[in-house]
């Protein structure tokens, strides 16, 4: 009987952790903005001429969330189906840095500022509750069952509700401990969460202290820095320490930032543009196929996969891939990349679920294991079963909290 793997991997997430920021966005307060800075306003929009374009959500992002969450689901019940799954990490990293990042820049360009106190609030509502009812059901069980896949989860349900089980997962060189085994899978939620503590700050500070064109340009140098830091710290000891760490993975979370910054710098007519989404109309389905065939062939976090090759270059080249993607489907909604994940079905689970199915999907597969759920119904009754709980996490929990934040 298999059980859930104790591999690296995660959805933002995962943004499906941005699943209704964009209406809430446009109620956000700022900061006022330094009033000598005219370079800045003379193109419009605070040096970003086209960061409201559109307005609305993409549901092929939507889409594109479903898939990875389905596809990291997969990886950890039958990990030989997809030895490579984890890449879902990688794809939900580079999405939520564009995301994030578009709404910061939408408000900047809105208003000239980005009040802080006002988006660390709002993340807390849309990943912070849900996290701490997953956290406190899996303690309870920890505590009231003979389980022997939940044996001391209630130590790694702390550390999960603190979003520190990545720190505790890099410094451990040799197999992962027991102690953050049982919610494992929360470890890139941590990554997400210090991105977010983070990012804001550094990228408010760029915005007021130089010009959108040079705050593009940093935003570029920074992808680089943790290429470079990977390079210097490998080692198959480090192998732990580049793939949990908030500063080993932030390139990935950082090109999708600079995607933002890029298509709000672009105005609708100028000729970049037309090439940008000319070019990724093009790359985007070989884009698709290599990241399909990374999953499918390309084991990731097994010992025996700790290679030099992707544990520094290949983390930047799946981010560049995932934004090939993200591109085409911002820009070219009537692609056929675009219509296929903007099914409605697929962007409504991606949109409202995909966060809870992430949450969810670790700890009820391990009580199917414990309960004795044969092997080849674990996968079919743990997909149903983390549906379940992620519907009763959206109508009970989170709906309910950022409809009153």
């Amino acid at each position: 009987m298999s059980t859930p793997t104790d591999r690296s991997t995660t959805v933002d997430a995962v943004d499906a952790v941005d699943a209704l920021d964009a209406s809430m966005e446009r109620s956000a307060q700022t900061l006022p903005a330094p009033t000598a800075e005219p370079r800045r306003r003379s193109g419009g929009g605070r040096g970003f001429p086209s960061a409201l374009r559109g307005g609305g959500r993409v549901a092929g992002l939507d889409g594109l969330r479903t898939v990875a969450v389905v596809l990291v689901i997969v990886y950890h019940v039958k990990p030989d189906l997809v030895p490579g799954g984890s890449v879902g990490v990688d794809v939900f990293f580079t999405l939520s840095g564009f995301v994030i990042t578009r709404l910061l820049i939408a408000e900047y360009a809105r208003t000239g500022g980005i009040r802080l106190r006002s988006f660390y609030k709002r993340r807390w509502l849309r990943l912070g509750p849900a996290m701490l009812t997953m956290c406190a059901v899996t303690a309870l069980l920890s505590l009231a069952l003979p389980l022997p896949l939940f044996d001391g989860a209630w130590k790694a349900a702390a550390l999960a509700a603190v979003s520190v089980v990545n720190l505790v997962r890099a410094g451990e060189s040799g197999a992962y401990s027991d102690l953050t085994g049982p919610l494992s899978h929360t470890w890139s939620l941590g990554v997400e969460e210090q991105f977010y503590l983070a990012w804001p700050i550094l990228f408010l500070l760029l915005l007021r202290h130089t010009t959108a064109r040079r705050a593009l340009a940093w935003v570029a140098a920074l992808c680089v820095l943790p290429l470079l830091w990977r390079l210097a710290l490998w080692d198959p000891t480090a192998a732990h320490r580049i793939y949990n760490g908030p500063d080993t993975r932030a390139d990935q979370l950082l090109i999708g930032a600079l995607l933002a910054v890029v298509l709000a710098r672009l105005r609708a007519d100028d000729p970049r543009l037309a090439s940008l989404r000319r070019w990724a109309g093009r790359l985007c389905w070989p884009a698709l196929a290599l990241l399909a065939l990374v999953a499918w062939q390309i084991p990731i976090a097994d010992t025996s996969a700790w290679n030099p090759v992707w544990y520094t270059a290949g983390f930047m080249v799946a981010a560049v891939l995932t934004a090939t993607v993200v591109a085409t489907l911002d820009l070219l909604p009537g692609s056929w990349p675009s219509r296929l994940l903007s099914i409605g079905a697929l962007a409504w689970v991606g949109r409202n679920l995909s966060y809870g199915m992430y949450l969810w999907h670790y700890p009820v597969i391990r009580l199917l294991s414990d309960l004795g759920v044969p092997d080849d119904q674990l996968l079919p009754m743990g997909m149903v079963a983390t549906v379940a709980a992620a519907l009763a996490s959206y109508a009970l929990v989170e709906r309910p909290l950022l409809r009153r934040g």
